[in-house]
């Protein structure tokens, strides 16, 4: 007897918090919002970066900056992204259907999205690395030759043509090195990027569609946080790749651009089609492409961000004081975003 008052009780909230007009503005404003608080976020660790550029702290900086990205962007994965896939792949009314509840299609879909990011990475860096040799094999080349024409010098220019072949041989590995590094960094903030917009798509388009205040109102609070983190760890890794300022900016307005673009995108679907964002296949299509999202992501955090920096980078290896700062910034990057999943 006391379920039916319960689930009229339920039902009548329901009601009082679909309100289309009330919601549409909540959403006008939302756009707004979120786009200032990303490009804030995003914005903020390049700007740190490019203002300590040249100094002795550049290099610490951008190594807490890069562990605190790390730290948010696992925990948006872990916590906020595949939670999130699940619960969407796991409702009664995907759950009940065929072949949804054969098998756990969220745990299968992110283990996808890593074996994905996994290929992307190793394809990329077998033709960074390819195209890095040509110059090399040029330089011995052009090594040998300048050798040979100090042997037929003479003696007296020999030993010291030797130590200048030495030195330059030693420099041109240390740059080709740092190339390879600095392109491999661009690649894998190029790679996150995508990652995280696919995720801020499936946040904005599922807003855009959703008719209810109540769930909206504290959504838009939420968000912004969300967008500030979010941008501050994608943020620090494109600090660090070096990109030129062009690109720094472009990638920045993408970031900030792409959760109100889904927003317009799933207001227009709604209008159009009354699409409800609880309709079976709009279930599906948000839980199998966060599921993606996640094992692209999760991928990225653990091993071309935490693991690259705590195991094969010389300055955190060299100095114990940074490498527990650093560890410091990932918990505190990973306990800031994950407290947000209280509201979002």
């Amino acid at each position: 007897m006391s379920a039916q008052p319960c689930a009229t009780d339920i039902l009548s909230r329901a009601t009082a918090c679909r309100d289309g007009s009330a919601a549409a503005h909540l959403k006008f404003l939302s756009i707004f919002v979120i786009f200032f608080t990303s490009m804030l976020g995003m914005s903020s660790p390049v700007l740190l970066a490019r203002l300590f550029q040249g100094k002795s702290l550049y290099d610490r900086a951008v190594a807490l900056i890069k562990c605190f990205a790390a730290g948010v962007i696992l925990s948006t994965s872990l916590v906020h992204v595949l939670p999130d896939a699940y619960s969407s792949l796991a409702d009664c009314r995907v759950a009940t259907r065929h072949p949804w509840r054969d098998f756990p299609f969220s745990g299968l879909v992110t283990l996808i999205g890593a074996l994905l990011a996994l290929a992307v990475d190793l394809v990329a860096s077998s033709h960074v690395e390819h195209a890095q040799y040509a110059p090399v094999k040029t330089n011995e080349k052009e090594s040998s030759s300048a050798e040979s024409r100090i042997e037929l010098g003479g003696g007296g220019g020999c030993h010291g043509g030797d130590s200048t072949g030495a030195v330059a041989a030693e420099g041109s590995a240390v740059t080709d090195e740092e190339m390879l590094l600095r392109l491999k960094q661009k690649m894998v903030s190029q790679v996150l990027e995508i990652g995280i917009i696919f995720h801020s798509v499936i946040i904005g388009v599922t807003m855009g569609m959703s008719q209810n205040v109540c769930t909206i109102r504290p959504l838009v609070a939420a968000l912004a946080f969300h967008q500030i983190f979010e941008g501050m760890g994608l943020g620090g890794c494109v600090a660090q790749a070096g990109f030129s300022f062009g690109t720094m900016v472009y990638m920045c307005f993408m970031f900030s651009v792409t959760t109100p673009m889904g927003i317009v995108l799933g207001m227009a679907i709604f209008s159009l089609t009354g699409y409800d964002d609880s309709n079976p296949n709009a279930l599906i299509m948000e839980g199998l492409l966060g599921s993606i999202s996640s094992g692209v992501l999760i991928y990225m955090a653990l091993v071309d961000l935490i693991a690259v920096d705590f195991f094969h980078n010389k300055l955190m290896n060299s100095n114990p004081k940074l490498k527990k700062a650093s560890f410091l910034a990932l918990t505190l990057g990973s306990a800031a975003m994950s407290i947000l999943a209280l509201w979002a």
